[in-house]
């Protein structure tokens, strides 16, 4: 996990001052729009609950309220990489609240800290955590579409994502996704530890 301090998400006022990564500087690398999403992510989160909870079908509701359960648990001295599943819940805007299926994941640590990456369905999400504090990372990524070639946050053509993950339970993760690229106002990624495969 790359570090990073004194970034302010949801209702907080970003920072000002930022250290250096080891693999870069995560607020020279965000683009103004992405800094804006952090900053608004509270606002935009409460408007997509409302409206996903106004449009929602029973099964998808639950589901939701599924995914934004738990207490959230410390990110830092704990070990994340590993096989996960993963899926997308899509709220407001066109979307409404759609409910994908569950799908692979993998993060790994590469030696510059966590990568994540979706490895299976035809929307995949790869990119990097950073720490934010005890119970909060921020994750920088790109969403690739079939069998494009994947790319890292913020190069040329890349639709590139930002999102808010916590660990609401021993063995899950969440992503927050303010404005993604497609059909929603709000994503979140829900991801469990896969289990270990029977001897």
């Amino acid at each position: 996990m790359t570090s990073l301090r004194n970034l302010a998400l949801g209702l907080l006022v970003m920072a000002t001052a930022w250290p250096a990564l080891a693999d870069g500087a995560l607020p020279g690398l965000l683009s103004a729009e992405d800094r804006s999403r952090l900053e608004r992510l509270g606002i935009l989160r409460g408007t997509a609950l409302s409206e996903s909870r106004a449009r929602g079908a029973p099964a998808d509701l639950a589901a939701l309220d599924q995914a934004l359960s738990g207490a959230l648990l410390p990110v830092r001295n704990v070990d994340l990489t590993g096989a996960w599943r993963c899926r997308t819940l899509k709220l407001g805007r066109s979307a409404g609240l759609v409910v994908y299926g569950w799908f692979r994941c993998r993060i790994v640590d590469d030696g510059a800290g966590w990568r994540l990456d979706k490895l299976t369905g035809s929307q995949r999400v790869s990119g990097r955590f950073y720490d934010d504090g005890e119970t909060r990372m921020i994750f920088a990524g790109a969403l690739s579409l079939g069998d494009e070639p994947r790319r890292a946050y913020g190069q040329p053509g890349a639709r590139s994502l930002i999102a808010l993950a916590v660990r609401p339970g021993p063995d899950r993760l969440r992503l927050e996704f303010p404005e993604p690229p497609f059909d929603s106002a709000f994503d979140v990624m829900e991801l469990e530890r896969a289990a270990p495969a029977r001897r």
